[in-house]
């Protein structure tokens, strides 16, 4: 990641997701955090990456007039999509284990979207992975919603959990998408901007 270390931009992730600056981390690029805030609802007529890409043009939409010259500001967001729906953070346990339950024996798609702010420029790439789970029993459910508590995660499990571990039988995709943050796409898309071709 030398290129864009020794480039003139400064890399700015506008998200305060503890996973996505672990991943950004991992690749060896230097970068900062600045988390602004937003209002996640959207318009019930859009589906699927629609939504990813609704909400990331929100949450750039507070740093458009104070992007300086020289910096990207990276946004991401990340949705379960799953029969015909977008299925978010469960409110509480129990309706983590009923979402769980769903998926269960079926394949959903997750969706991330990140967008790329500069001065001049707002882009958006979106990656989809499809995750194919076992069937689940109930004391799998049980045990990992009460050992881990995933009211935090979207579509209430993280992939790099236990329940990941044992139930994932298929991922067709980028498997660092599902964490977040499509680390290849993302690097690629950074030396991109700095070469100019953005």
């Amino acid at each position: 990641m030398d290129l864009i270390n020794n480039s003139n931009y400064t890399i700015i992730l506008g998200s305060g997701s503890a996973r996505r600056k672990e991943l950004l981390e991992m690749t060896g690029i230097t970068f900062q955090v600045n988390s602004i805030p937003v209002n996640e609802s959207f318009p019930e007529h859009l589906k699927a990456k629609e939504i990813a890409e609704y909400i990331v043009e929100n949450k750039a939409a507070p740093f458009q007039n104070i992007v300086k010259n020289n910096q990207i500001i990276i946004l991401a967001d990340t949705l379960v999509w799953f029969e015909d729906k977008c299925w978010g953070k469960p409110k509480d346990k129990n309706e983590a284990k009923s979402m769980l339950k769903m998926i269960a024996g079926n394949s959903h798609d997750v969706i991330t979207s990140v967008g790329f702010l500069t001065k001049k420029n707002f882009e958006i790439l979106t990656e989809s992975t499809k995750i194919t789970y076992k069937l689940l029993t109930e004391k799998e459910i049980d045990f990992y919603v009460e050992t881990i508590n995933p009211i935090d995660k979207a579509g209430s499990y993280g992939i790099q959990d236990w329940i990941g571990m044992i139930g994932v039988e298929n991922i067709n995709g980028s498997y660092t998408s599902v964490l977040g943050l499509p680390v290849p796409q993302v690097t690629n898309k950074l030396t991109e901007i700095i070469n100019g071709n953005l």
